[in-house]
């Protein structure tokens, strides 16, 4: 897989796994949309005082890093950019769990749920 950071957007660093990148694309081309990136935030709240948001979003915002997986782009915004630096995104398709998965080397300590950090 290559990964190219777009020319006017500075990078971060977010990874993104085949699997996932194939599953966004997936989810993308249900949507039957073109002009939509992964965006991942850290915003405030869960138990442990900080949760992911990912979602499918078409603006770009000002001090937005964007890397490009395979045609997958993948959005941070400035302010979670040091919270996710490393991180890895993958997708999950098991008995026990389906969805996206985050392994965060930033994350000190996280709740039971796993949808929360500190």
């Amino acid at each position: 897989m290559t990964t190219t950071s777009t020319e006017t957007k500075p990078a971060h660093g977010v990874a993104l796994t085949p699997v996932a990148a194939e599953k966004v694309s997936s989810l993308l081309a249900q949507e039957g949309r073109d002009d939509l990136r992964l965006r991942i935030a850290v915003q405030p709240g869960g138990c442990s005082g900080l949760i992911y948001q990912l979602y499918f979003d078409e603006r770009e915002l000002d001090g937005d890093a964007v890397v490009d997986f395979d045609g997958v782009g993948v959005v941070v915004d400035r302010m979670s950019v040091p919270y996710l630096d490393g991180a890895t995104i993958d997708f999950a398709d098991t008995i026990e769990k389906q969805g996206f998965t985050i392994d965060n080397p930033n994350a000190g300590s996280s709740c039971a749920c796993g949808d929360s950090f500190s």
